[in-house]
Formats: structure tokens, C-alpha cells, sequence
């Protein structure tokens, strides 16, 4: 084969090849000891072409996870600008909805309701709960965890593990006045309403709706 025509071929299609002659050459060292020098100098090409190529896939990857990288960058910077609050979600209390370390986009919104996936401050912290109840209703958790409003079981098809929890109020309880009871998800681990050391979420404490996950990229898309 020409010079020219190796030079067309593909790195798989070299390696292919260089393997080929190897294995002849294996074959007939021992009959002719000149062979022994190409051999070598067939092993030392073949290692060049390998080590090219694993440089070459080793900048590919590099190059999609700064790909990757940029996309979520100019996201943040995209939702920063519109002054809309992002939010690093931590711990498992609202598992399997959202996960801890993800990405979430804030909405800010005044209407809130049952259901809704909210952020508010706790202290020093931001937490995520979903609400459960809003001002006047009547919360009541059985003994296998399961949550009534107003008399009526709620369909909850999102919680995990579901039990009391940390729990020392008492039950049936009355949501107060510009208030919400919240709780997490995963219901064994969440500390939220049920417990005196959160309780019900006041009005100005809500930063507003959980709307958009936007990280990892594979579970981009808005929340329910």
C-alpha cells in the first residue's frame, strides 16, 4: 500500500494492521532473527498511535464537561441577571422529588397552595418543603403517617416512608392566620411542621414557588 493511501486510513485501521504484521512477525522470529528488529519497531508504532489516540479521547471528554460546564454557567448567569433566586438543594428530606445538590430555580409568587413545592428562610438557612396546608385548615397525621386536611386523606403519590416523623404537636392541628404546614417528602428524615422547632411557615419568610430544576442536566425540566 502507497504512503499516501496509510495517510487515508483511520487510526482503528493502522492499529488493525500493525496488529497483523505483529502477529506474522511473532510467527517467523525464530526462523529469521532479522525480524526480531522490525517486531520492535512495529511495537513502538503501535504504541505511538495508541497513546495519540487516548490523548485525542481524553480531550474529547474534556472538551463535553467544559461543554457541560458553560451551559450551566450561562444558565446561572441567564437567571442571576433576571434577579430570579437559585437554589443548591441539601439533605434527602424532600427525596425522591429532588435530591440533594441539585439546582433549583425559584419563582416568586404570592400565590401559594397546597401541593406547591416551597423555599423559605429558617434561621440562617433556606429550606424545601412542600406545603400540606394553608391558614385555617386542620392537619392530622394517623399513626402509619398518613395525612388528613380538613377530614380528608390526602393522595400522596410524592412522599416516601411515611410515619410521624419528628413530631411533639399535637393533632388535629389548626394552620394559624398568614401561615403554612409543610413538610418534607421523605417523611422519616424530614423535620418540618410536625416539629415546634420548625413550625408553620409564615408568610414573610417564603422566598417563593420551587419551579425549575436546571441541574443535573439530565433531569432539566419544570417541577409539579
Amino acid at each position: 500500500m502507497a504512503d499516501k493511501d496509510f495517510r487515508k486510513l483511520k487510526r482503528w485501521e493502522l492499529i488493525e494492521i500493525i496488529e497483523g504484521l505483529q502477529k506474522d512477525l511473532q510467527e517467523t522470529t525464530e526462523e529469521n532473527d532479522g525480524n526480531k528488529d522490525k517486531k520492535i519497531e512495529l511495537d513502538v508504532a503501535l504504541q505511538s498511535i495508541r497513546a495519540e489516540q487516548a490523548h485525542r479521547e481524553k480531550k474529547q471528554h474534556l472538551f463535553s464537561a467544559l461543554g457541560i460546564l458553560l451551559v450551566v454557567a450561562a444558565i446561572s448567569v441567564l437567571i442571576a441577571t433576571r434577579l430570579v433566586p437559585v437554589l443548591q438543594v441539601s439533605g434527602k428530606s424532600m427525596e425522591p422529588a429532588l435530591e440533594n445538590g441539585e439546582l433549583v430555580v425559584i419563582k416568586k409568587t404570592t400565590k401559594i397552595k397546597q401541593g406547591d413545592i416551597i423555599g423559605f428562610y429558617y434561621q440562617s438557612k433556606i429550606l424545601v418543603k412542600r406545603v400540606i396546608g394553608t391558614a385555617g385548615d386542620y392537619i392530622d397525621i394517623d399513626e402509619d403517617g398518613n395525612v388528613y386536611v380538613n377530614g380528608e386523606k390526602l393522595d400522596e403519590p410524592y412522599a416516601i416512608k411515611k410515619d410521624l416523623g419528628e413530631c411533639d404537636i399535637d393533632f388535629p392541628y389548626q394552620v394559624p392566620e398568614g401561615k403554612y404546614f409543610v413538610m418534607g417528602d421523605h417523611r422519616s428524615v424530614s423535620v418540618d411542621s410536625r416539629s415546634s422547632a420548625i413550625g408553620c411557615v409564615a408568610e414573610e419568610q417564603i422566598i417563593g414557588k420551587v419551579a425549575f430544576r436546571f441541574w443535573p442536566l439530565s433531569k432539566m425540566g419544570f417541577l409539579k
